[in-house]
């Protein structure tokens, strides 16, 4: 996996801009996404009660880290109720991946010395 394998459910230009071009502010940020993430990931169930939150939490991470479509599955989530968390996964899904490949990338650049 590197950046080839990005499907574009991160733009991580955006990320790269916000952050001034930090990677060490840039590697934090989608590690503690990708942590969250296993933390949200159960909360998505329609009969629980936090799904609604997860749900909010995940929109305001999402687009913090240039997951747009996420944040906007999120976002219509939110609106229409439980029936779209299966969105919610997916996109979710999506937005991992690329954020796996991107630190790949990383780490074989590090590896590289560049």
């Amino acid at each position: 996996m590197a950046r080839r394998d990005i499907t574009g459910a991160v733009d991580f230009e955006y990320l790269e801009d916000y952050a001034a071009g930090d990677r060490t502010v840039i590697e934090e940020v989608l590690a503690l996404f990708r942590e969250q993430a296993s933390m949200w990931s159960p909360m998505l169930d329609p009969d629980g009660d936090g799904w609604r939150d997860a749900v909010h939490t995940i929109k305001g991470a999402a687009r913090g880290i240039g997951a747009f479509t996420l944040g906007d599955v999120c976002e219509r989530t939110e609106l229409q109720g439980a029936s779209g968390l299966g969105s919610v996964r997916t996109a979710l899904d999506a937005a991992l991946f690329d954020v796996a490949a991107y630190a790949h990338e990383l780490e074989l650049q590090r590896i590289r010395g560049r």
